[in-house]
């Protein structure tokens, strides 16, 4: 028969075993609240960035002097929802020597195909881009770091995707001065549902009468493009594919002098430009 002695150390024994079991229970308690607020936090950090992703695209970009103002360059920034086309996403065609990769975004007007097979690489085009404000007809350069940019133009205009289409953005500064088109949802978040790599080489200027791609980073460029008013100070970052012709220009001088519909240097513009069609030049 056990003696009071061991009856103690027996319960001893067993109030140790309790406190272990307590103490190990406790820490798998704490283990999982710690992994349930990590999860939690990582849901938190991609929501935010989704809603940053969603909310944030419209533009902003670095300013053409590097600083923080509003005169941000021309951007060709992502749908926050998929549009038409969609379904493609991650496919690509090639025409000559370009390459086009369908996006998750799709369309942001009916879907649209990208150039295929051959495509002239040498010579000019001339395009008449007819808008509300007036005709601006333009020249486009088919070779060199032109020829990607300008035979999507080409093919999305015969498509009718800039038809009854706005130009959702306008920059009056004295180192920004362009008008942005191209985006059929004129919010200045959409594209052809493709993008396809800038081409630069580091000696672009956009100096008045240049027709250049915007784009939201390299390889980003899709269908908006800009026309420059008057002498733009920006980095070698667009795809420069053609000039606008002096009645175009003055088309956009009126455009350019009425302003912003809010008065600042950079917004939608006061005098809607909506472009009607773009057709090859008669």
């Amino acid at each position: 028969m056990p003696s009071n002695k061991q009856r103690r150390q027996a319960a001893q024994r067993h109030l140790q075993r309790q406190l272990e079991r307590r103490a190990e229970q406790a820490q798998k308690r704490r283990r999982n609240l710690l992994i349930g607020i990590t999860a939690l936090a990582v849901l938190v950090v991609v929501g935010a960035a989704l809603l940053i992703t969603g909310l944030g695209g419209d533009d902003d970009t670095a300013t053409a002097d590097g600083g923080s103002g509003t005169s941000a360059a021309p951007s060709d920034p992502a749908l926050p929802t998929p549009g038409p086309g969609a379904e493609r996403a991650g496919q690509t065609t090639t025409a000559g020597p370009c390459t086009y990769t369908y996006d998750a975004q799709g369309s942001s007007g009916t879907a649209n195909d990208a150039p295929t097979g051959d495509v002239p690489t040498e010579g000019t085009v001339s395009e008449t881009i007819t808008t509300s404000a007036g005709v601006i007809p333009v020249t486009l350069d088919q070779s060199g770091t032109a020829t990607c940019a300008t035979a999507s133009f080409v093919s999305l205009a015969s498509q009718g995707y800039f038809d009854e289409t706005p130009c959702h953005r306008l920059t009056t500064s004295a180192g920004l001065s362009v008008l942005q088109c191209g985006d059929a949802s004129g919010t200045g978040t959409g594209g052809p549902g493709y993008t396809f790599p800038t081409a630069v080489d580091g000696t672009e200027t956009y100096g008045r009468g240049v027709l250049a791609m915007a784009n939201s980073g390299q390889g980003t460029d899709g269908s908006q493009f800009f026309l420059v008013y008057g002498d733009s100070q920006l980095t070698p970052d667009y795809t420069v594919f053609g000039t606008i012709d002096e009645a175009g220009l003055a088309v956009l001088d009126q455009v350019g002098a009425a302003g912003t519909a809010d008065g600042s240097d950079d917004g939608a513009p006061a005098t809607p430009v909506t472009i009607t069609s773009v057709t090859p030049a008669a």
